[in-house]
């Protein structure tokens, strides 16, 4: 419904939750579209959508793959472009959060070896790490649980650092918006939701940019379908 509605050129999909044999292909095929995926039974999973041929160039995040399959690349057309699945980290007290900062920095080792020397390069998908305040129902209250903590705010500006910008900040730099909301405690309607989900782009990117938005109308329940706690966000480029 949504790839129909919106007619997007790219998409990257995180959390797919089912091995690459597994993946139903044929409605994605059926809309146009080549498809690449890095699946994972049960957990995690990511793929790239194109209505162009591509080269898949890196399935997973080296260094990295005992934590699950959470990264995938293409060359699409002169487009770098990577899509993740970022650690929770669960909470800051859990054997997971040390991982997901460990995990951050493999990243950013695989993104200064491997990504910078394309042209257009956008890295994009669900990082789990609120960057601000304001991009947090809670504000400044939450300061210091999983998510708004210190070290994964250092986490993700060392990325950027190298080189890339957040286009929905860089494009709205005072404004409030979310990409995710529990479905507990009927949290979407409340406001009660976190921006989490991120397309970072180079300058190049960020010079074509023409429209971003957070698709927010798909986090809303269509016909009989459940939708997804995460709502697209969506890219417009020259």
């Amino acid at each position: 419904m949504w790839l129909n509605d919106r007619q997007p050129d790219v998409v990257g999909l995180q959390e797919l939750k089912v091995v690459d044999e597994d993946f139903p292909r044929e409605p994605f095929v059926e809309a146009g579209y080549q498809i690449a995926t890095h699946g994972q039974k049960s957990w995690n999973g990511v793929a790239i959508l194109s209505r162009q041929p591509f080269e898949l160039t890196q399935r997973g995040l080296p260094g990295q793959e005992d934590f699950g399959a959470r990264l995938i690349s293409a060359h699409i057309g002169g487009l770098d472009f990577t899509t993740v699945y970022c650690p929770n980290g669960k909470d800051v007290s859990h054997a997971d959060y040390p991982r997901k900062l460990r995990w951050f920095d493999d990243l950013a080792d695989f993104w200064t070896k491997h990504q910078l020397s394309r042209d257009h390069t956008i890295l994009c998908g669900d990082f789990n790490i609120v960057p601000n305040a304001m991009d947090s129902w809670q504000g400044a209250s939450a300061e210091g649980a999983v998510f708004h903590t210190q070290d994964e705010r250092t986490r993700l500006r060392t990325i950027m650092d190298l080189g890339l910008t957040d286009l929905f900040r860089d494009r709205f730099p005072n404004e409030r918006q979310f990409s995710w909301w529990d479905y507990r405690g009927g949290a979407f309607h409340r406001g009660q939701g976190l921006r989490i989900d991120f397309i970072l782009g180079n300058e190049n990117i960020r010079g074509r940019t023409r429209e971003i938005s957070i698709d927010r109308d798909y986090r809303k329940k269509k016909d009989t379908l459940t939708a997804s706690d995460h709502a697209p966000v969506i890219v417009e480029l020259d």
